[in-house]
């Protein structure tokens, strides 16, 4: 019965498949023991991906948050026997402007927990595809180091201005780049502040997601990396399990490979969130969160029908 703390479908998100009741359908078939529904936030016009430019406008991104919102507590309420439903979402981390759209959403619902990711660095998405990657590269110097060093940068700043309970594909700025695959520490600008961010995230108590979708876009590992996971172990680090799906075919695949990687890193515990009772400021919520031994993880039936 393992855990997913990261989510889109194709009902609230322009580049997912699938209603939000399909989605979650479809977690409890494949035997989800907790799974988590993270829209992406609102974004001002300049940062529409270009589905959303023929379909909405700024107003019409703020009502379909709303309505996701809406949707995802009563499909709580529908299967809260059947699976244990987080309601959160995805944050972006784009301009000055996009920290006053988060606290908005922070001051106006009530979430478990929220998911802190980075996929623009100069303005520019990094992950959409290689013509913008280039393009963020370009602005950043020419070469993937100094983007790689502008985007843990900019990752700084957004873990420092929100403190997110669970820190999403921290390494994301790697699926583009011209050798996927490479480990950062040959890098030393790089790997410096890849350390920096992960002793603020552990000073904080921050969790760390293991992604698989890096897995299903053809890349050796998940995010993050090996050498990152290990580091962030050493300084007490936890983690915890995600699938990134955009859609019923997604959700859970790779698993198994995320768990033999979770064995090769030397991970020992996986961390899961649990509902909370709503507060009074939620402005900045910190999920309660359960633990699970690895060696009892292992166990689980759930890897029968995930192999």
């Amino acid at each position: 019965m393992p855990y997913s703390h990261h989510s889109h479908s194709g009902q609230f998100c322009g580049h997912a498949k699938n209603t939000l009741e399909e989605v979650v359908q479809a977690a409890i078939a494949k035997g989800f023991h907790t799974f988590a529904l993270t829209e992406h936030i609102p974004r001002h016009l300049e940062d529409f991906y270009p589905e959303e430019d023929k379909t909405h406008t700024e107003e019409t991104l703020v009502r379909l948050f709303d309505d996701f919102t809406v949707e995802a507590a009563r499909l709580r309420g529908l299967y809260s026997a059947q699976i244990n439903i987080l309601i959160g979402f995805e944050s972006e981390w784009i301009r000055p402007t996009t920290l006053t759209i988060i606290r908005d959403l922070l001051a106006r619902y009530t979430f478990d927990f929220f998911m802190g990711s980075v996929h623009h660095t100069h303005t520019i998405p990094i992950d959409f595809d290689k013509a913008t990657y280039e393009k963020a590269r370009e602005k950043a110097g020419g070469t993937d180091e100094r983007l790689f060093e502008d985007y843990f940068d900019s990752q700084y700043e957004m873990l420092q201005a929100l403190n997110p309970p669970v820190v999403g594909h921290f390494d994301l700025i790697r699926l583009l780049s011209d050798a996927p695959d490479a480990e950062f520490k040959q890098l030393g600008g790089v790997w410096k502040r890849i350390q920096r961010n992960l002793e603020y995230i552990s000073s904080y108590g921050g969790i760390l997601e293991l992604n698989s979708s890096a897995l299903r876009k053809g890349l050796a590992q998940p995010y993050p990396c090996l050498p990152i996971c290990q580091m962030f172990l050493g300084m007490g680090g936890r983690f915890a399990m995600s699938d990134d799906s955009h859609g019923i075919d997604q959700i859970g695949t790779n698993y198994a490979r995320l768990l033999a990687f979770i064995h090769q890193a030397g991970i020992k515990q996986i961390y899961f969130a649990e509902p909370t009772i709503p507060k009074q400021d939620t402005r900045f919520p910190n999920a309660s969160f359960s633990s699970i031994a690895v060696e009892t993880l292992t166990q689980l039936p759930f890897w029968e029908k995930h192999q």
